[in-house]
């Protein structure tokens, strides 16, 4: 009994987010009505390229060996060929110099009770077992030091070289990125190479400019769609979108309903794709707007649907194109990612 209560509210819940999703879709009834339609070319059966922000210039990771080498983080903890043995000779000849010298000041100053053997037998100065001990001391820190500076050049990671602390050279291949990064990597290089072969065909191409018209005529469209005549603005658009979008306007026409758009605002306007072929020119941008957006009864202008309040933003990819060269540009698609 409980399961049978469970998987009812389920459903009715399903059918309740349906439904609402639906509304919301019918209320969005700007040009297009939020769903993608028409044609990209060979892209057309793929999704347009996402919008993703510019990334900040990544440092380079190529070695550079003409650079002034400096010691890496951490390398003055690191025993290294120049502070290892810079320590050990500093250290080793401060206890050579202080044992001869407290060998030679016993050996004048305490007399032959300061020392037995052939100092003391000598009657005073340094005899020859205080020269054979000084040397032995002196051979020991030598063999050590040799030792260390040996360990140092064989740790790995590190080389002497001019008695600095120096990163070897780094094999010179290509920075390694996760997929993410590398996706979007591939998508600059596309469309700077989509954007240099329209160039190569019409020098006066600019990128700003063409943002610019693109946001005109996203205007001068949505006017056309809510006064539910797309002739007016045939020029901007290809057969078969003035075809969709006219038959949607004919659709509000028989059901006496206005689509009213109003507040418009368009953020940013943002090439994501560009690219060539059979001859025409294809460039997709990201349209990231917001405005009102709601229905009114033809006959009483009673709003039937949507909201004279609460605007609507949204993101859409919009694909123009042309015939290779100096032409005027016509939508040839409107597309939602989500």
């Amino acid at each position: 009994m409980l399961k049978t209560w469970t998987k009812g509210i389920l459903i009715l819940f399903a059918l309740l987010s349906l439904s609402t999703w639906a509304l919301q879709m019918e209320a969005w009834a700007r040009a297009g009505g939020g769903r993608s339609m028409g044609g990209r070319g060979s892209r057309s059966m793929t999704a347009p390229t996402p919008y993703t922000a510019p990334r900040p210039t990544q440092p380079s990771s190529t070695y550079n060996p003409t650079r002034p080498s400096t010691p890496p983080p951490g390398a003055a903890a690191t025993p290294g060929a120049s502070t290892g043995g810079s320590f050990m000779r500093s250290f080793g000849g401060g206890l050579l110099g202080g044992l001869a010298g407290g060998l030679l000041f016993g050996s004048l100053f305490g007399g032959p009770s300061a020392h037995g053997g052939a100092g003391a037998a000598g009657g005073g100065g340094i005899g020859l077992f205080d020269i054979l001990l000084l040397a032995g001391i002196a051979y020991l820190i030598y063999w050590y030091i040799k030792k260390k500076r040996r360990e140092a050049v064989a740790a790995p990671g590190y080389y002497q070289s001019s008695g600095t602390v120096e990163l070897p050279p780094q094999p010179a291949y290509p920075p390694v990125y996760d997929q993410p990064q590398a996706a979007a990597l591939q998508g600059d290089q596309d469309l700077e190479r989509g954007l240099a072969n329209i160039r190569q065909y019409d020098p006066a191409f600019d990128e700003a400019k063409f943002q610019e018209a693109c946001m005109d005529n996203f205007f001068k469209i949505q006017g056309a769609w809510t006064n539910r005549d797309m002739a007016t603005v045939k020029n901007l658009l290809t057969d078969e979108m003035q075809r969709i979008l006219q038959g949607d306007a004919d659709a509000l026409k028989a059901q006496k309903k206005i689509n009213r758009l109003e507040n418009i605002a368009v953020r940013s306007v943002d090439i994501t794709e560009a690219w060539q072929e059979s001859g025409s020119d294809f460039i997709t941008v990201r349209v990231l707007a917001s405005l009102l957006d709601y229905n009114v009864d033809e006959t009483s202008g009673q709003v039937i649907e949507g909201s004279k309040t609460e605007p609507v933003k949204f993101e859409e990819y919009w694909t123009f194109t042309r015939s290779v060269g100096g032409n005027a540009w016509q939508l040839s698609a409107i597309n939602q990612l989500a």
